[in-house]
């Protein structure tokens, strides 16, 4: 089944409801989503999207961005997706925060979501096999570093991204 075609949770009329997730964007529709933030010291592991996403391809994003299926817990998700984009297995992740944002994607699309937020402290060496379906690239990259490239070029990062690093990143970099 094409990824744009997974049934996520979105609320309709008040209520958690199973939508198509590409119909939940088109809509702006708001729906649960996870992220994840692999960090090692003071630095954080980026994915670059894959060139064939349905939207935001080829922008930088944080370690792991997704939507649970419907009835999965949001911890399992992040461990699920790190696996299937990366090939990551064995690293805790601890819950941050909840957030909630609305932001274009483009391609007529909105993302409308409540993301939770978690993070692992892994070592840089961690062994990664991204997925090419999902993932272009990876690298690593200083908290500081990330913060201004975002505001040297901030075409290049995914509109999520650039929010998380504006209005979340003392949690996200917490020890």
């Amino acid at each position: 089944m094409p990824d744009s075609l997974v049934m996520i949770p979105a609320w309709i009329d008040g209520q958690l409801q199973p939508v198509e997730k590409l119909e939940a964007h088109r809509r702006g529709l708001k729906h649960l989503a996870v992220s994840v933030f692999l960090v090692s010291g003071e630095k954080v592991l980026l994915q670059k999207r894959a060139l064939t996403k349905y939207h935001t391809p080829g922008l930088w994003a944080n370690t792991v961005c997704t939507h649970p299926f419907v009835g999965e817990q949001a911890r399992n998700c992040a461990h699920r997706r790190l696996h299937d984009e990366l090939g990551i297995t064995g690293v805790e992740v601890s819950f941050r925060q909840t957030v909630e944002y609305r932001a274009d994607v483009g391609g007529g699309l909105t993302e409308h979501e409540v993301v939770d937020i978690f993070v692992g402290q892994t070592r840089a060496d961690i062994k990664v096999s991204p997925n090419p379906a999902e993932v272009a690239d990876i690298r690593w990259i200083s908290f500081d570093d990330l913060a201004k490239e975002i505001a040297e070029t901030p075409e290049v990062f995914t509109p999520w991204l650039r929010i998380y690093m504006a209005k979340h990143r003392a949690a996200i970099e917490a020890a």
